[in-house]
């Protein structure tokens, strides 16, 4: 495992790194995540994503769970969580970044987790109703009070998260430093071209999400969705729906024979393909059984043999931003 810094902090990231996102409580119970999880730490991953929303707090208690039985030194490894959507209907228990929320909520996904902190605390999604500037204040004093080392966002757009840097760098805050955006072939502007200026700037690093586009660009649905698949699960309708995109689809199939020719998977190939951009500190991948862990880990052996040759002949088939 190569390990990355985050952005312009000290802390290291593996490459590859394993979260939770629809796995935990809906695929996975805490066996079969146990497994998960060991096989990524015996791979080198030192990151493990999660967030409050994931089946309504129930992969907190998973992960929290797995942690506590395997028993890992709590400094050897680092545990992220989000908070945005929250668990409840109260007017100031959902789709908020304030103060009274972001509070309660820390303590809560810590009693969750069984942990007395996180590492890597996210502000899931931008909330246009509190002013940056109370959300900014919040994740100071949840830094300042030892519940989180390192707090960023997720999904905010460039202004958005310069707004939030320019306010800590005004009052002496902690500032945000990573942002968890979806990156992978299909999904690029945000990463290659809008937060482009702030990997220099600030020195912004990035924990990428849906890497294989849900699962697309494994291949596994060519010739439809299969019924183990999160696409199948109720209430993924519409990830089903994006998924069988007739011209995503053919471009999957285009992509198939360089894979080939790597002697890789699809999904191999997609996953080293994010790892070639040097603004990327970590790629998210998810697994519902620990041999998949394993395979999504040979990415690693990928990397170097993405010529330049090679990523312009993806780039012709898939399309790079303008």
């Amino acid at each position: 495992m190569n390990y990355r810094r985050l952005g312009n902090s000290g802390l290291k990231l593996s490459e590859l790194s394993f979260g939770s996102w629809v796995t935990y409580g809906a695929q996975l119970g805490d066996d079969t995540a146990r497994e998960c999880m060991a096989a990524a730490h015996d791979a080198g991953v030192n990151f493990f994503d999660n967030a409050e929303v994931y089946a309504k707090g129930k992969s907190e208690i998973i992960m929290g769970n797995v942690l506590k039985t395997l028993g890992w030194r709590r400094e050897s490894y680092v545990v992220s969580t989000k908070f945005f959507w929250g668990l409840n209907d109260g007017p100031n228990e959902k789709n908020t970044l304030n103060r009274k929320y972001l509070m309660q909520a820390i303590d809560a996904s810590l009693a969750r987790l069984q942990l007395d902190h996180v590492d890597l605390v996210f502000c899931h999604r931008p909330d246009p109703d509190t002013p940056i500037e109370e959300t900014v204040w919040a994740m100071h004093d949840m830094i300042r009070t030892g519940k989180a080392h390192y707090w960023g966002t997720s999904e905010w757009s460039a202004a958005e998260i310069m707004a939030a840097w320019q306010i800590a760098e005004r009052h002496h805050l902690a500032k945000p430093v990573m942002e968890q955006p979806q990156y992978n072939l299909f999904h690029r502007e945000r990463v290659e071209k809008e937060y482009a200026r702030l990997y220099r700037d600030i020195g912004l690093g990035t924990t990428i999400w849906s890497p294989l586009a849900s699962g697309l660009l494994s291949g596994k649905y060519n010739n439809g969705i299969p019924t183990d698949s999160r696409a199948a699960l109720k209430g993924y309708e519409w990830l089903a729906e994006s998924i069988l995109d007739p011209a995503k689809l053919k471009q999957v199939r285009l992509l198939a024979p360089l894979a080939a020719d790597l002697g890789c998977t699809m999904a191999q190939l997609a996953l080293a393909w994010c790892l070639k951009n040097p603004n990327v500190s970590s790629v998210i991948t998810g697994a519902s059984r620990s041999s998949q862990v394993i395979e999504n880990m040979k990415a690693l052996d990928v990397v170097p043999k993405l010529g330049a040759d090679l990523m312009s002949k993806i780039d012709a088939i898939v399309g790079a931003p303008a």
